[in-house]
């Protein structure tokens, strides 16, 4: 299966949702399902990531591939790309760490070129968002539908990234 397929989860609640925060003038309400988006994005994004990883391995070595998948059971929505960079991606080797560091700044100079949006920030405060939801039941009173949306759009592009580098 292709970790694309992970993001039609989220893609098809925020088609839903859309439907609802598009007819509210309220900006309360709207704001209600911050939350919920950002819960659903880091999720796909973690199991997207999971299968990456996974599926590398396999093509390596069945036994390796058996290991990595216990090892990613475990992640529970640590995925900053901190922890993506140094925790993941350079366990593998400084191979795959320098090709997902030029794909990253390269994603990053693209979207703030075309765009004027970090990809990398987008990413990291959509997670910072679903952890405040999450584990203190708060939501970001500064953040609206339309940008929690917008984060996991561009945030896609990190999740990318790591499937581009992720490549025998």
């Amino acid at each position: 299966m292709a970790y694309s397929t992970h993001f039609t989860i989220a893609d098809d609640m925020i088609t839903h949702l859309n439907s609802i925060v598009g007819g509210t003038t309220d900006p309360f309400m709207s704001s209600r399902y911050v939350g919920f988006v950002s819960v659903s994005a880091v999720t796909v994004y973690e199991l997207a990531l999971k299968e990456i990883f996974v599926e590398f391995a396999k093509k390596k070595h069945n036994v390796f591939g058996t290991y990595t998948k216990s090892h990613f059971d475990r992640i529970n929505g640590r995925i900053k790309t901190s922890q993506i960079k140094e925790d993941y991606v350079k366990k593998f080797g400084n191979k795959y760490l320098r090709r997902y560091q030029k794909k990253m700044q390269e994603a990053e100079r693209h979207f703030l070129r075309t765009h004027g949006k970090s990809v990398l920030s987008a990413y990291n405060n959509l997670i910072t968002w679903r952890n405040d939801f999450a584990h203190e039941g708060h939501i970001p009173s500064t953040v609206t539908f339309n940008e929690v949306v917008t984060s996991y759009t561009l945030g896609k592009e990190v999740i990318r990234c790591v499937a581009e580098t992720m490549k025998r």
